[in-house]
């Protein structure tokens, strides 16, 4: 008898423990808060519409001359005559300088007195070997005799042009390092010639860029000294290799003007579109999830927001360009996606 109270009451603690359980879960989940599934989400939306991404973007430079070269003799000696001045313009094939060459002209002049001589014993020669007077070696070697003073005096001929300094091309003489009666030997440095008939503006382009750019691509030009004038360049040089920034060099040639000229050093900048053809489905940057790989966006649909992948293109400041996933007239969220989820009712702004 004593067993089975034991058992009742068991079973009777049991019971009330398990009701007590229940009743303490029920009060639990009362507290939890329940989302109303018919609750709608209140999220701001754009339309999906064709728009034309094409944008300028402006990159500073400053202009380098086309040409810059500094003037070395190719012979040394003292400068007898000096034709240039610091700002003068000088044209191609222009005497700058004189160097002395009267002891190669008197090498000159005594070597031709030889060659004259060896032409006369050649005469000679030719008629004497015919009579078997004298053996035919003797003709060989004057003939090798005439033939190596005729190289030497090539030689000389050769160095004493080489005193003759000219410019090897039209420009500025911007530097004058000599004067008149100075020794100079070969490849001292006399003087600097810049050729700014046309000069290279040079920008360093992002490279998000740089693909905007093509070889013999014309493009406008504007600079900070000459405000109102537009100048017309051409890209004659894109960079293979960028530098740590990931910045491209991009040369654009421009013909100096009479009007308006341009000097070395001075800033221009340029306007260059991306030039999308025709208009593409573009939406706001902060319709944009997931990652520039795996892109995503929510679309309203039947007032829910359904997540859709989609493929983006070119980018401005301010949309995507749409290529894949949407079509025009989709409606897509543009704030208030962190409270949302596939599926999620929503009431558009």
């Amino acid at each position: 008898m004593k067993r089975l109270l034991i058992v009742v009451a068991i079973i009777a603690v049991l019971g009330l423990t398990a009701a007590k359980l229940l009743s303490n879960k029920e009060a639990t989940e009362a507290k939890v808060y329940q989302p109303d599934p018919n609750l709608k989400v209140g999220v701001r939306a754009t339309v999906a519409e064709m728009k034309n991404l094409s944008q300028d973007t402006k990159f500073l430079g400053s202009f380098t001359p086309n040409r810059q070269i500094e003037i070395r003799p190719l012979a040394g000696g003292e400068i007898v005559k000096l034709n240039i001045q610091e700002g003068q313009h000088v044209g191609a094939g222009q005497l700058l300088a004189k160097l002395d060459d009267d002891q190669l002209r008197f090498q000159v002049e005594a070597l031709q007195v030889t060659l004259e001589g060896y032409q006369n014993d050649l005469k000679r020669y030719e008629v004497l070997v015919k009579g078997d007077a004298v053996p035919a070696v003797n003709l060989e070697r004057t003939q090798l005799s005439i033939r190596g003073t005729q190289a030497q005096i090539k030689q000389l001929n050769k160095q004493i042009a080489n005193t003759s300094i000219v410019a090897p091309f039209s420009g500025i003489v911007t530097s004058k390092l000599v004067e008149k009666g100075s020794v100079v030997s070969i490849g001292t440095p006399m003087a600097e010639i810049t050729d700014i008939a046309s000069l290279k503006l040079l920008v360093n382009v992002p490279e998000k860029a740089v693909n905007q750019f093509r070889m013999g691509q014309v493009i406008s030009v504007q600079t900070e000294v000459y405000p109102d004038a537009k100048f017309q360049g051409k890209v004659s040089m894109i960079g293979a290799q960028g530098d740590e920034a990931h910045n491209y060099p991009v040369e654009i040639t421009v013909q100096n003007t009479a009007n308006n000229p341009l000097k070395a050093g001075m800033y221009g900048s340029i306007a260059n579109s991306n030039e999308l053809k025709g208009e593409s489905l573009a939406i706001p940057r902060q319709a944009i999830m997931g990652s520039a790989k795996e892109p995503q966006v929510y679309v309203v649909e039947n007032g829910k927001a359904v997540l859709k992948n989609v493929m983006i293109g070119v980018a401005t400041n301010d949309f995507y360009e749409i290529t894949k996933g949407l079509k025009a007239g989709d409606q897509v969220v543009t704030s208030g996606q962190i409270n949302l989820q596939n599926g999620t009712l929503v009431s558009a702004q």
